[in-house]
């Protein structure tokens, strides 16, 4: 079977750099109904007019470098066979992918293997009309403006930096903070807090705003339907209200409307009335996420990122997750925290299967495989939270690894890799399902104790939380009582492939000389360095040279689910008490640092077997079908377009920025 083929589906599309490009199936979608399948359509028009939002929250210069790479890319007149072009157009689908210049993953700016003469040379090319020119301005000005940024490696050269002892918004390049310093963005929120009078529902301050200085005045500019960003945001709503038209259910059209008034206003109060409608929305089919929502984007956790999914649930793969939501009581009394820390009442715990119809934004081309929202704790304490597992998303990532020969390279023994064949795929969605359905949601923090109070450390520790939960309970018994799994063997599988990333594999995706910085792999490097660490005397887990190859032994898989639970425990302790300090050391002690000679080692095992280390998605096109009135009675997805040819189209009909 060619490995990229399944039942006739194409999966992968292409590859360049250190990127594959992949499809993913609409399983299911045909069996919609026709009004079901409208809803679709209409927040799948949402979800693609805010692609430029978050290009601009990625860095102030990306959507002009974009736009003038796309000029050249389309009216370039010279050799396209010529390696400069080549490069340049690597470049450019390099851009697309991380919506900007900066690496998605690692957070470094690209470096062009292109010069700047050539740039400038190309660009003789280019008709002024289609470049992204501000009024009284010519394109030496535009050179100006962004050749130093594409091509200086010390101008602005990391999105994100979240090194300890650094101003984080000094030394970061994404576009939510401008002339001002991180002690004074941490102020102004601290004032901001401390006034705030409601204590037990806070806002999330800061979510949807820049922070600008003017004259040594510190203001928020917000991003609304008449504030910053207004011309994506007004295209965003018009499809909301056609899609609050066709909803399932009145719950579901409150909500949509409800999220309407909040980008018209920008008020956070409304923000917090939106997830509360949004959580209580059970009985729909479809649903979608739409919004300034993750902080991961932001060096001190604050500002929201744009993003989009438009989903609809999975029936029957949606039984393997509500059995698991449905005993979170049971999951969350016998969790191995302090009790003080245990939630006395899960409430509103509710989690399916589902699959993507639209990505968009911060979740295109990347995309999560699970989420959990809303992120605010308080409302999770009081109305809960939903999760979803993305079936279809996983199912691509798995058919288009079949046979790459990424685990006969790593993994150390035919055993282990018999035990991974068997249950690997059905634990890797488990665990996906218990962090999503119960980590995120589980545990509370004491009273009196700040959602922001681990600040940039935050997310690291939560995901850290959230993994701890899902690799404690797959090892449990009563998941086999539950019929999830076979037998109480099945975890292995999971432990194994967890630390082999953390410990080893997961440096695939660092370049020489880097240290970890994305918030999930320095959780996962927290995980695996901490409990290799603590077994240590032990030899719980080992990482034996054999043959001149490092791999990861785990010596004694009860005793490290022991050393689990007691970093779970931990690390609940820290969020639940808001213990920056104790986050700070923790994470800087073993999820930050590289061992250079195992990276190397690592990394020219993996460029032997001529995989990408990172993998993204290109959308299906949705096209209503309609009637001689002009209703849409029917939508057919297409899986026929390129990426190349995705990005031009939607650079073209959904740009609103510039």
């Amino acid at each position: 079977m060619n490995r990229t083929t399944v039942d006739g589906f194409q999966y992968v599309d292409e590859r360049f750099a250190d990127i594959q490009v992949l499809r993913y199936r609409l399983n299911g979608f045909d069996n919609l109904t026709p009004r079901q399948k409208e809803l679709v359509w209409h927040l799948s028009e949402a979800t693609l007019w805010g692609r430029d939002i978050t290009f601009d929250q990625f860095g102030k210069y990306n959507l002009r470098i974009r736009k003038t790479l796309e000029a050249i890319y389309l009216y370039y007149k010279g050799d396209r066979r010529a390696e400069p072009f080549k490069a340049l157009e690597t470049y450019l689908r390099q851009v697309w992918f991380s919506s900007g210049i900066y690496h998605h993953y690692g957070y470094e700016k690209f470096r062009p293997a292109f010069t700047e003469s050539y740039f400038r040379q190309a660009l003789a090319d280019v008709p002024t009309s289609a470049l992204p020119l501000a009024p009284h301005t010519t394109v030496e000005d535009l050179c100006s403006e962004i050749c130093p940024v594409m091509f200086q490696p010390d101008v602005l050269p990391r999105r994100i930096n979240k090194t300890a002892g650094d101003d984080l918004i000094a030394t970061s390049a994404c576009n939510f903070y401008d002339v001002l310093t991180q002690q004074e963005a941490e102020a102004f929120y601290e004032d901001m807090k401390n006034t705030w009078a409601d204590k037990q529902h806070p806002i999330s301050f800061g979510l949807n705003s820049k922070l600008i200085a003017e004259n040594g005045h510190v203001s928020e500019v917000v991003w609304k339907e008449d504030g910053l960003y207004g011309n994506a945001i007004s295209r965003i709503t018009a499809c909301l209200e056609k899609a609050a038209n066709v909803a399932e259910n009145d719950q579901q059209r409150q909500c949509i409307k409800t999220l309407i008034k909040y980008y018209r206003t920008g008020d956070l109060t409304i923000f917090n009335e939106y997830c509360i409608e949004w959580v209580h929305e059970h009985s729909s089919i479809v649903d979608f996420i739409n919004g300034f929502i993750e902080v991961y984007g932001d060096p001190l956790g604050m500002k929201g990122t744009w993003e989009g999914i438009v989903e609809y649930k999975d029936p029957e793969a949606t039984k393997r997750t509500e059995l698991i939501s449905d005993n979170a009581q049971w999951f969350e009394d016998h969790s191995p925290v302090d009790p003080r820390f245990r939630k006395k009442e899960v409430k509103g715990v509710s989690a399916k299967v589902i699959c993507a119809a639209m990505l968009g934004g911060d979740e295109y081309p990347s995309t999560a495989i699970g989420i959990n929202l809303p992120n605010a704790d308080w409302i999770r304490a009081e109305h809960g939270s939903k999760s979803v597992t993305i079936g279809n998303i996983t199912e691509a990532y798995k058919c288009a690894a079949k046979g790459n020969g990424f685990n006969d390279e790593f993994v150390i023994d035919q055993e282990t890799l018999d035990c991974i064949d068997a249950y690997g795929d059905i634990c890797d969605e488990l665990h996906t399902d218990l962090h999503e359905c119960l980590g995120h949601g589980s545990g509370q923090l004491l009273e009196g104790v700040s959602p922001d109070a681990l600040k940039a450390y935050a997310d690291i520790i939560e995901e850290a939380r959230a993994d701890l939960y899902g690799l404690y309970y797959i090892a449990d018994r009563k998941l086999v009582d539950l019929g999830l799994v076979p037998d109480e063997t099945a975890y292995k599988s999971q432990y194994y492939t967890y630390f082999m990333n953390g410990l080893m594999t997961q440096l695939t995706r660092i370049k020489p000389e880097h240290q970890i910085e994305e918030a999930h792999m320095r959780n996962r490097a927290l995980i695996c360095h901490w409990c290799m660490e603590r077994g240590s005397k032990e030899k719980v887990v080992e990482m034996p040279v054999v043959d001149g190859k490092t791999y990861v032994r785990i010596n004694d898989y009860g005793r490290l689910r022991e050393l689990i639970a007691e970093l779970l425990a931990e690390v609940q302790r820290i969020k639940s008490e808001g213990d920056y300090q104790a986050a700070h050391d923790m994470v800087e002690q073993y999820a930050v640092s590289v061992d250079p000679r195992l990276h190397q080692e690592v990394l020219s095992r993996y460029e032997k077997l001529q995989l990408a280390p990172y993998k993204g998605f290109v959308n299906p096109i949705l096209k209503p079908v309609v009637d001689e009135q002009g209703r849409i009675i029917d939508v057919k997805a297409d899986y026929s377009e390129g990426y190349t040819e995705q990005m031009l189209r939607y650079s073209r009909d959904y740009s609103t920025l510039i």
